[in-house]
This record gives structure tokens, C-alpha cells and sequence, in this order.
């Protein structure tokens, strides 16, 4: 087997070369859709769903989310000098940024505490405030529940940093080497592994599909007859989300190499000269990937064995609380997709959703650990308590 392989990647470009490529996900996909009728259709509505229903409303929310921040971030103020003189007020700036979704914030956050600029209540409170880009998916499917569990995490996330910087004082486990923190720090403006044509091909068809997707997407919410209202054929409008379901996952399947557990879970990079099209593509198609895997392993479950997730959940509802919340100690936003699906699809309750938001703390640990390896583990461990305590108090008090 050695030879062939080694034969097969000498043939192939690099970025095609399964070995090192997410194309495995959406080759199974192709594969259950021939493999039976049972799975054939199946799997149609499960990728047509996830279409829809989730990537289309996770793009629209991040074409506006992107919008704003670039509008925002033209322009110079005063927030450096700001963040110097009050340690207080740091703590207020790691929350609010950990609060917004996705996982640019956070990675903030932990790049001036490596050079020395933040406190490490700061960083608690930006780890504890977190969601990552599950907070697209939530807000996009549940806007309400999604700004409950956004500003839920803010407020803990403060008092978390607050409480942290006035136990162990605000130089707690500062880098020691801060010249040496600044220059290693990753980029993430400066990717090496991403494959530049996948990631404009991306933006190109979500600069193509965003309108389309997003009509078809509230007419669908709206109990409209897509198919019957366009005079198509029944099921069309099922296939076409299917077929553009399969295609964004093999374009975000072909843009980056996967060599290690960050580069699985963790959100693509983006290039510095990446246009609002392709910023969107690469936060959607990835958040999408996960949803279509998630979605998948519910029903397959449930049509190959006749369990019900959720009926078997339920007889361990004491531990999904701590199960979101151990889950949400994995770095990375993939883990995390996967929990807010399985709540969405009302598998697990909202406790183990709260609990998981509140302990994951999304991409920004990768760096963390990278620069300030004592300092990650400390505030994971301290993330974790109030994700505990906020889990088991509501599902005590509401559940």
C-alpha cells in the first residue's frame, strides 16, 4: 500500500490529494446518495435542510457581520491608551470582544496578552464570554435564544475577569518574554496552507448564491411552496440545495491542508487581501460542514438503528450539562458547531448548550497555548466553573 500511495500523491496537485484534504466528508455524502433509496433521500433532505435552513441564514448573518466590522475598524481611537490605564476596563474589552461571534475577537484578546498588554482577567473573561462561530449558527437559527446566550456570556465573562484580576491581582501570569511572545505569535492574516484559488472560488459562489439562497431560505421559513410558487417539480428545490450543499463543502474541502487537530476543527484563516464575499465563504462553509456532519449522524443513527438520540439523551439528562461543557474544553469551533446542532435539532437541552458556550472557548485557544501554555490550561480550568454553574443552575431551576 506504501508505493501507491506515495505514487498517487506524486500524480496529484498537492490541494486534491486526499491524504492531507476534508475531502472525506462530502465523498461519503456522494456515496450514501447511491447507495440506496432509503439513504438517497435521506441524505437530499438532510444536505437541502442544512442548505437552507442553516448556510444560508449563517451567510446572510456574516455578510452583515463583516459589513459592520470593516466600517468600524476604519479610522483611528483612543482604546490603546484606554486599555493601559484601567485593568478594569480591559476586562470590560476582553468580554465585549469575546461576545462577538466568531473567533477574531478573542484572538485579539490573547495576542495582547502575550505582549504583555492585557491582564490575565482579561483573558478569562474573552475565553469565558466565547462562543466562536457556533454563535453564527445560533443566532441564524435562533436569533432570540442566540443574543440570550451572547449576552449571557458577556456578563459572566466580566465578572469572571473582574473576580480573577481581584484575587490574583491584574500582572497575574504575565508573559515573561514579551518580545519573544510578540514575534511568534501566529498571523492569521498570513496562512501558508491555504490554497488561494479554492478560497476565490468560495467567494464566488456565495457572491452568486448569497440573494438566491436567502429569498428561498425565508420563503421556506414562511411555509411557502418553493417549488409550487417558481412552477417547478416537486422535490427541485430539494436537489438544488442539495447540489449546493455538496459544493460548498468540497470548495471549503479543497482550500486548506489538514495536517493537524487545529487545522480539522478551527476556522480557515483568511488572507489579508480576502474581500467580503470570501470572508464569508470560509466562516459558512466550514460552519456548514460541521452542521451537514452533525445532522447526518442524527439521522443515520436513528434510520440504521431505530434509536432516538434524543430519547436516549433524556435518560442521561443529569449529565448533558457536563457534557456540553467538556466538550467545549476541546479547542477549536468544530466540536462546538456539533453541540449547538445537536441542540438545534433537540437532541440536548438548552443547559448543556449554555454550559458549552460558556466553557469553549473557540479558535483563541490555539494561540494561547501556543505562546502561554500554563496560562491557557489556568483559564480553561477557570472558564469552566461558571459553565458549570450556569449549566446545573438552569437546568435545576428551568428544566
Amino acid at each position: 500500500m506504501a508505493p501507491i500511495q506515495q505514487a498517487l500523491e506524486r500524480a496529484l496537485p498537492r490541494q486534491h490529494r486526499l491524504t492531507y484534504k476534508r475531502l472525506l466528508l462530502p465523498m461519503i455524502l456522494l456515496a450514501l446518495l447511491v447507495a440506496s433509496d432509503g439513504t438517497r433521500e435521506l441524505t437530499v433532505n438532510v444536505l437541502a435542510d442544512a442548505f437552507w435552513q442553516v448556510a444560508a441564514y449563517v451567510a446572510a448573518t456574516l455578510a452583515i457581520y463583516h459589513a459592520i466590522s470593516a466600517k468600524l475598524s476604519q479610522g483611528n481611537n483612543s482604546l490603546s491608551l484606554l486599555l493601559e490605564k484601567s485593568a478594569r476596563f480591559q476586562v470590560i474589552f476582553a468580554s465585549a470582544m469575546g461576545a462577538l461571534p466568531g473567533c477574531g475577537g478573542a484572538i485579539v484578546v490573547i495576542t495582547q496578552y502575550v505582549r504583555g498588554k492585557l491582564s490575565f482577567g482579561a483573558v478569562v473573561a474573552v475565553l469565558t464570554a466565547t462562543m466562536g462561530d457556533a454563535a453564527f449558527l445560533l443566532l441564524a437559527a435562533k436569533p432570540s435564544t442566540g443574543l440570550m446566550v451572547v449576552a449571557l456570556g458577556f456578563v459572566v465573562g466580566l465578572l469572571s475577569g473582574w473576580l480573577i484580576d481581584a484575587i490574583h491581582g491584574e500582572h497575574f501570569m504575565r508573559p515573561d518574554n514579551i518580545q519573544q511572545a510578540t514575534n511568534t505569535c501566529c498571523d492569521k492574516n498570513h496562512p501558508p496552507a491555504l490554497n488561494q484559488p479554492g478560497v476565490r472560488l468560495q467567494g464566488k459562489f456565495w457572491q452568486w448564491m448569497l440573494l438566491p439562497a436567502i429569498t428561498i431560505a425565508i420563503m421556506g421559513s414562511l411555509q411557502i411552496d418553493t417549488d409550487l410558487a417558481f412552477g417547478l417539480p416537486a422535490g427541485t428545490t430539494a436537489i438544488a440545495g442539495a447540489a449546493a450543499a455538496v459544493t460548498a463543502m468540497l470548495l471549503w474541502a479543497i482550500s486548506r491542508d489538514v495536517t493537524d487537530y487545529e487545522s480539522a476543527v478551527s476556522e480557515d484563516p483568511k488572507l489579508r487581501t480576502a474581500n467580503l464575499f470570501q470572508r464569508v465563504a470560509q466562516d459558512t462553509n466550514f460552519v456548514t460542514s460541521w452542521v451537514i456532519a452533525a445532522f447526518l449522524l442524527f439521522e443515520l443513527t436513528l434510520y440504521w438503528n431505530g434509536l432516538d438520540l434524543a430519547k436516549l439523551f433524556s435518560n442521561w439528562a443529569l449529565l448533558l450539562p457536563l457534557m456540553g461543557v467538556a466538550i467545549g474544553l476541546l479547542p477549536g469551533c468544530g466540536p462546538q458547531i456539533l453541540v449547538t446542532s445537536l441542540y438545534l435539532s433537540g437532541t440536548v437541552p438548552l443547559s448543556a448548550q449554555l454550559g458549552n458556550a460558556i466553557s469553549n472557548d473557540g479558535d483563541a485557544l490555539f494561540p494561547a497555548i501556543a505562546l502561554a501554555p500554563k496560562a491557557a490550561l489556568v483559564a480553561t480550568v477557570y472558564s469552566a466553573i461558571p459553565a458549570l454553574l450556569v449549566a446545573y443552575g438552569y437546568f435545576f431551576l428551568f428544566e
